[in-house]
């Protein structure tokens, strides 16, 4: 496994989209997508993520490592919203802007038979810049910063383990400034924003940042996709 370092992030550091327009946009952007035609995702019921793990991170938009994770064999749904504030009930202009303590951040539902949490702490770390503080690519504050949630000691080990591993194989040239925190709430974002990008394919952010932040992460991790994503 070829783990992502700081080369693929110069792409999105000199772009000129940035999150925080996204929500300005929303209108126009729909207006542009009415005659476009995206096969529905079938959904599963609340009763069938019961049988799955979750695992939660925070590495910028969270439209963009949505679709990251959505991509991962063995991830079962992924749904964007916010957590690691304190808060309660945020929105999203009060977190894309700042108004919060809270990041954006997914939550994860997984079959442990088929991809583990070690694993997911792998696309995690692979699929940013964990160098760089409250900045993701043309994103910057502390809404957009990283974050490794754990639920238990065992995720903690593992997450700060990997940390280790990461530093002294030298992977980055720059301290890692991730945060590992323990899990207490994750809020769910406004409906629009769950499946963004594959709703969304034409919006400026997602042409510009999200879709090639998506391609650079399945070049080097082919053996952790789905088949269809390949």
């Amino acid at each position: 496994m070829k783990i992502v370092g700081i080369p693929f992030l110069l792409l999105l550091l000199f772009t000129s989209y940035g999150c925080q327009s996204k929500d300005k946009s929303k209108n126009q952007e729909l207006v542009q997508q009415e005659h476009l035609e995206v096969p529905k995702k079938e959904s599963l019921t609340a009763s069938q993520l019961q049988e799955y793990e979750t695992a939660y991170f925070a590495s910028g938009c969270f439209w963009c490592v949505e679709a990251i994770f959505e991509s991962v064999k063995g991830v079962k749904e992924v749904y964007s919203g916010y957590s690691g504030g304190t808060e309660k009930n945020p929105t999203y202009e009060q977190v894309s802007y700042g108004r919060t303590t809270h990041a954006e951040a997914v939550e994860v539902y997984y079959d442990p038979k088929v991809v583990s949490f070690t694993q997911l702490v792998q696309v995690f770390f692979g699929s940013h810049d964990p160098t760089t503080l409250n900045r993701q690519g043309p994103d910057r504050g502390p809404q957009y910063r990283s974050i490794a949630f754990y639920k238990n000691e065992d995720e903690k080990k593992i997450i700060t383990n990997y940390m280790v591993k990461l530093k002294e194989e030298m992977v980055y040239d720059r301290p890692i400034v991730t945060e590992v925190k323990k899990f207490d709430t994750f809020y769910m974002a406004e409906e629009y924003h769950q499946d963004y990008e594959r709703n969304n394919p034409n919006n400026s952010y997602i042409r510009n940042v999200s879709i090639p932040r998506l391609n650079r992460f399945k070049a080097n991790f082919q053996s952790y996709l789905k088949e269809d994503t390949h």
